[in-house]
C-alpha cells in the first residue's frame, strides 16, 4: 500500500507565495524531508501564467486584463500557458518520490488523469481524457466532459529525486473562467474558444468544492493508496520554506 499524506491549508491573499509552497513540497519531497503529500485546497482568484506567457510581447496587457477581472497574477511552476484559479475551483499538488529525471512523466500524467476521471465520473459526469480543441492551456491529460469542456488542467514539474503533479478542477463558476480568460489569451495572441471552458456542477448540477475533494480522495483510496492527514506543524514549516521561493513566482508589472 502506497501511503500519502494529506494537506488542505490554502495561502490566502498571496498567490506567487502559493505556487513557492508547492515549490517547496517538491523540493522537501525530493530530499526526502517530507513523505509523499497531496495539497487538495481551495484556492484564491488567480491568474496563473507560464514562462513562456510572461516571455509574450502581450504579457503586461495580460496581466492588466486578469486584474481588471479581480484575478491575481502568479507565475506556475509547471505548465504550457495561463490557466485560472477561483475560490470555487479544487487546486491540487501532489508531490512524490522519483528516481529518474525523464522517466515516469507520462505514467505520472495518465494516472493522474484517469484519478480525476473516474472520480468525477462516480459523481455522474461524463468524464473523459484528453484535449478539446479551442480549450485554454491545451493539454492531452486534460479531463473533458462529453468531449466538449474542459474540467481539469494539469502540469507537472521534475526535479531531482521528486515530481509534482498540479492543476486545478472547475467545480462551479465556468462563466468566471470564460469572462477572465477571453481578454487575457486575446492579449497573449492565444487561440480559445470560451464554449470549450466548463464546470463540474455545469454537467450534474448543484455540487459542492467538498463532495468533488472527498471523490478524489475515495477514488485514491479505492486504487490502494493509504491515506493520512500531514502532522500538526507540516505546513507551517512548508510556508516558511516556501518564502525563499516565492520571489520568482512575483509577477510585478
Amino acid at each position: 500500500m502506497r501511503a500519502i499524506q494529506l494537506l488542505s491549508d490554502p495561502v490566502p491573499g498571496d498567490p506567487a507565495l502559493d505556487t513557492a509552497v508547492s515549490r517547496a513540497l517538491l523540493e522537501a519531497v525530493a530530499a526526502g524531508a517530507m513523505p509523499e503529500t497531496l495539497r487538495l485546497y481551495r484556492p484564491d482568484d488567480v491568474l496563473a501564467f507560464s514562462g513562456i506567457d510572461a516571455a509574450s510581447p502581450g504579457f503586461a496587457a495580460a496581466v492588466a486584463a486578469a486584474r481588471a477581472a479581480g484575478f491575481a497574477p502568479a507565475l506556475r511552476l509547471a505548465g504550457g500557458r495561463a490557466a485560472v484559479f477561483h475560490s470555487e475551483t479544487l487546486a491540487f499538488a501532489w508531490a512524490m518520490p522519483a528516481a529518474e529525471l525523464r522517466g515516469g512523466i507520462q505514467e505520472r500524467f495518465d494516472a493522474l488523469a484517469e484519478i480525476v476521471a473516474a472520480a468525477l465520473r462516480g459523481l455522474g459526469v461524463d468524464a473523459r481524457i484528453g484535449e478539446v480543441p479551442g480549450e485554454y492551456c491545451p493539454g492531452e491529460h486534460s479531463v473533458n466532459a462529453r468531449g466538449r469542456v474542459k474540467l481539469m488542467g494539469v502540469g507537472q514539474r521534475v526535479v531531482r529525486g521528486g515530481a509534482h503533479v498540479g492543476g486545478v478542477i472547475v467545480v462551479r463558476g465556468s462563466a468566471r473562467v470564460r469572462a477572465v480568460l477571453e481578454p487575457v489569451y486575446a492579449a497573449l495572441g492565444l487561440p480559445f474558444d470560451p464554449e470549450t471552458a466548463g464546470a463540474v456542477e455545469d454537467e450534474i448540477g448543484p455540487v459542492a468544492l467538498e463532495q468533488v475533494a472527498e471523490a478524489l480522495l475515495a477514488e485514491l483510496r479505492e486504487r490502494g493508496f493509504e491515506l493520512a492527514p500531514a502532522p500538526e506543524g507540516a505546513f507551517p514549516a512548508l510556508v516558511t520554506r516556501a518564502r525563499g521561493f516565492e520571489p520568482r513566482f512575483r509577477v510585478s508589472s
